[in-house]
């Protein structure tokens, strides 16, 4: 006999559908013009608010944000988190060298070469204007 002291936690599509559409930077608004004319703001916030969305309308949010629609309908905050939070504790070098990583090269090195070679080439322009003006002058001169 198997008995669960957690007890059976309701996937909140709503919750979900409002997560991914922030992850995505999507306002409401924008959510209700991609849904169709009978779509408002008004309308998003209550299917945000609803546990459980029909299949048909979950498809069209899913193909709008570009998630699968079982991502939302499966969705766990809670295991999500313990999975985020396990990779980031975990001593595994794989995900330290994800964490810590530490580039070859100094960054502010590479700025001041980027400098550099925008000097050049604005030095570079700046003669071949002088030239140009130099032939425009000569060209002046001979009429």
């Amino acid at each position: 006999m198997s008995t669960s002291s957690e007890p059976t936690k309701h996937i909140h599509h709503g919750r979900n559908i409002k997560r991914f559409r922030e992850m995505l930077g999507i306002k409401q608004e924008g959510l209700a013009y991609e849904l169709g004319e009978e779509w408002t703001q008004k309308r998003v916030s209550v299917l945000e608010q609803k546990e459980t969305v029909e299949q048909d309308i979950l498809e069209q949010v899913a193909k709008i944000l570009k998630v699968p629609t079982t991502a939302i309908k499966n969705f766990d905050e809670d295991k999500a988190l313990n999975v985020i939070s396990n990779t980031f504790n975990s001593h595994d070098s794989s995900t330290m060298n994800a964490v810590n990583f530490q580039p070859k090269f100094n960054p502010l090195d590479k700025l001041i070469e980027s400098h550099e070679e925008n000097k050049k080439l604005y030095e570079r322009l700046l003669k071949s204007e002088q030239e140009k003006v130099e032939l425009l002058q000569r060209l002046l001169d001979q009429k």
